[in-house]
């Protein structure tokens, strides 16, 4: 379609800046942080990820659009992020599985899609200035409207937005030839996470993000999974001293924003991030292998190892993974509860498929779980 024909849309930063683009599709207003990821592909599954809940994203990969929505490559039942930004979008699209334009299944959520900004000045703007809140609205609007939008906006910090896209309710995905029973704490879980533990043989349970350890223990898991999820994981606090009382009880793996709860109840801390790791071109170090997997990031917040408080069990914890962009933590576990984390998603939707064996490590320690109940 031709730019003229669009209505015009003016995206405007938290710091004043702002950015005159066209409208794909509707015209929706709408705002939250905005972030830049840095993936050439995988935008239905982005858009998709529960993760991003509150946060408008940003392409850095010039084309979007060009093949369109599937029926298959969704990671929730729903679209979750603020809006799109884009430098050229496509919307012909042109792939055999497609059965609708990016900018349509957007729009059908009540957000916006645009093109025609200047993505690699923002990128850079970004990048010096940190992830900030922006607004997205139709030019015709006006500066001081938008400003004023741009000012009723929440910062990320401080925000508990797991509540926002967790379960309201316990369901079920089994397998035919069960080998073990993992529960998913869901703080925002995507769906290939639960894929990837069928496809091992695992009965899945996923109960709500504010479940009690004796309701997360019900289904008699071998194993607990605390999922990804969006916003600020110091906010969690009940959720954190729930998983106090679960660690030792039973195996368990945190993925992002779980990583981020596991390290909390271990008595670590966490940090805002100045632009966070959103892609899935992000190379990491395996500590023990001394291998480096490229990794599929999504995450504003981050670790810190170096000032445990008062938690019982920090001393008892390792660093397994760094990212090779900033030296951050990206991974860390502690044997003695027969727990461990990562900062990135292993099960890569979209993504590289390198870190996948972290659910055989979960596996591993799940079956061992099981056969000592067994002997006891």
């Amino acid at each position: 379609m031709d730019n003229l024909r669009k209505e015009k849309a003016l995206l405007m930063l938290d710091n004043g800046k702002y950015y005159e683009g066209y409208y794909a599709g509707r015209a929706i207003e709408s705002g939250g942080e905005i972030v830049f990821n840095t993936a050439m592909n995988g935008y239905q599954e982005l858009v998709t990820d529960p993760s991003y809940n509150g946060q408008i994203v940003l392409m850095t990969y010039p084309m979007i659009g060009n093949y369109g929505i599937n029926e298959t490559d969704f990671e929730s039942e729903r679209v979750w992020v603020s809006g799109l930004v884009t430098k050229n979008y496509v919307d012909m699209f042109s792939h055999f599985s497609a059965s609708k334009s990016l900018s349509e299944f957007i729009n059908a959520y009540g957000f916006p899609v645009i093109s025609g900004i200047d993505t690699r000045h923002l990128t850079i703007n970004l990048r010096n200035e940190g992830s900030i809140n922006a607004y997205i609205a139709p030019m015709e609007s006006g500066i001081t409207y938008i400003r004023s939008k741009i000012a009723g906006l929440p910062k990320m910090e401080g925000l508990n937005l797991a509540k926002n896209v967790s379960t309201a309710k316990v369901y079920e995905k089994r397998v035919k030839s069960s080998m073990f029973n993992v529960t998913i704490i869901d703080y925002g879980v995507k769906y290939n996470t639960i894929r990837c533990l069928n496809g091992l043989g695992a009965c899945v349970t996923v109960v709500p993000h504010n479940f009690s350890k004796q309701e997360i223990l019900q289904a008699e898991p071998d194993g607990i999974l605390l999922s990804n999820g969006p916003g600020d994981p110091k906010t969690m606090e009940r959720e954190i001293e729930v998983i106090k009382s679960l660690l030792g009880e039973k195996p368990i793996f945190g993925i992002c924003l779980g990583h981020q709860l596991l390290a909390l109840s271990l008595g670590f801390n966490t940090y805002k991030l100045k632009f966070g790791h959103h892609g899935i071109n992000h190379p990491v170090k395996n500590l023990k292998t001394s291998k480096v997997e490229i990794t599929s990031q999504n995450h504003g917040f981050c670790v810190n190892l170096s000032n445990a408080g008062a938690g019982h069990m920090s001393k008892n914890t390792e660093l397994t993974h760094i990212s090779l962009n900033d030296n951050t933590v990206e991974g860390i576990r502690n044997t003695g509860c027969k727990a461990f984390s990562v900062q990135y998603h292993p099960e890569s939707s979209p993504g590289p498929r390198d870190s996948r064996y972290l659910f055989y490590e979960f596996k591993e320690l799940c079956l061992n779980n099981k056969k000592r109940i067994f002997k006891v």
